[in-house]
C-alpha cells in the first residue's frame, strides 16, 4: 500500500467514489500466475500445476493431496479454490484469505507446512484477477470471491461452521471480517489487519467515511466467535495501531499475538507464530 499523488488526493476528497479506484491501486497488486488447472479428459476433474515461480518446497506425494476446482461467485467471477488435506484426524478446516501479492501457486508450500505443523486442513481461494481466477480484483469482487468459497467448502466438503476457522491475511483480512460478522464459525484469525482503506491512507482519520473503502472496524463488533488477532510491531505496511484497534473491538478477542520487531511480510519467520497457533488450535478452542 503505497502514497497518493496529489491528483488522487483531490479525487478522493472531491469525486466519491473515485477512492473505490484508489483503494484497488492500494491494495491489490496480483503476480503473474504461478500455477494452472490441468483437466482431465472428461473436463471434470483438474489437477494443480505449479510453476518455478510457485517456489513448490515439497515433493509429488505432498501434491497429490491438493485438490483443486473452479467455482462461480455470485457476481459471475469463476474463482479457484484449493483444498489442502495435510491430516486425516484435523478437527478444523482453516478457509484462508491470503495477501495481497501472492496467489495460490506462491502459497501452496506454505500451506502444507502450517497446516501440518498445527493439524488442520486448509482451504482457500483466490480472488478475482489473481491466478486462475476471472474477473478484476475490487472490493465487492472480495465479499463474493469468499462467499462462494465458503459455499464450496460447506457443500462439496460438508464441512460445519463450527468446524471451520477463518483466516484473513493483511488484504485478506477484509473478507473474513465480513465473513465473519454474517456466519459465525469455530474461530478467526486476523494476521495483520486494516481497520479501513481511509485509515492506512491517511493514519489521522477518525471516523468511517461513506466512500471509505475495507472498513472492517465497523463490522469487527459484530463478530461472535473466537477471534485471534496477530500483528508484527515494526509493520511498515499497515501499522500496528490496526492490530490494537481491531483487537480492542472484537467481543471474544482470545489474547493476541504482537511480535515485537516484525514487519508486515516476515510474522511467520518468528517462533512465537507457530507456537501460538498451535497454543489457539488446541487450547484456547478447547476452554471457548
Amino acid at each position: 500500500m503505497n502514497g497518493l499523488s496529489f491528483s488522487e488526493l483531490c479525487c478522493l476528497f472531491c469525486c466519491p467514489p473515485c477512492p473505490s479506484r484508489i483503494a484497488a491501486k492500494l491494495a491489490f497488486l496480483p503476480p503473474e500466475p504461478t500455477y494452472s488447472f490441468v483437466s482431465d479428459e472428461a473436463g471434470s476433474k483438474y489437477s494443480l500445476h505449479l510453476t518455478e515461480k510457485s517456489e513448490w518446497q515439497y515433493s509429488q506425494r505432498e501434491l497429490d493431496c491438493i485438490e483443486v476446482f473452479m467455482t462461480r461467485t455470485s457476481k459471475g467471477n469463476r474463482v479457484g479454490c484449493m483444498f489442502v488435506r495435510t491430516s486425516p484426524n484435523a478437527k478444523y478446516t482453516i478457509l484462508f484469505s491470503h495477501g495481497n501479492a501472492v496467489d495460490l501457486g506462491q502459497m501452496s508450500s506454505f500451506y502444507i507446512g502450517l497446516g501440518s505443523r498445527i493439524n488442520c486442513n486448509i482451504f482457500s481461494y483466490d480472488y478475482s484477477g489473481y491466478g486462475m481466477s476471472s474477473g478484476k480484483p475490487s472490493e465487492k469482487n472480495l465479499y463474493s470471491d469468499i462467499d462462494a468459497a465458503w459455499q464450496a467448502l460447506r457443500t462439496r466438503y460438508g464441512i460445519s461452521p463450527e468446524h471451520i476457522i477463518l483466516y484473513g491475511q493483511s488484504i485478506g483480512t477484509v473478507p473474513t471480517v465480513d465473513l465473519a460478522s454474517r456466519y459465525e464459525v469455530g474461530a478467526v484469525i486476523l494476521h495483520s489487519p486494516l481497520t479501513s482503506g481511509m485509515r492506512v491512507a491517511f493514519p489521522e482519520t477518525k471516523r468511517t467515511w461513506f466512500f471509505d473503502a475495507f472498513p472492517s472496524i465497523d463490522k469487527v463488533p459484530k463478530i461472535v466467535s473466537p477471534v485471534l488477532v496477530i500483528h508484527g510491531t515494526e509493520d511498515e505496511v499497515i501499522d500496528f495501531s490496526h492490530g490494537l484497534a481491531i483487537y480492542e473491538r472484537c467481543p471474544r478477542a482470545v489474547e493476541p499475538l504482537w511480535v515485537e520487531g516484525a514487519g508486515h511480510n516476515d510474522v511467520e519467520l518468528y517462533g512465537q507464530y507457530l507456537e501460538r497457533l498451535k497454543q489457539f488450535v488446541s487450547v484456547d478452542l478447547a476452554v471457548n
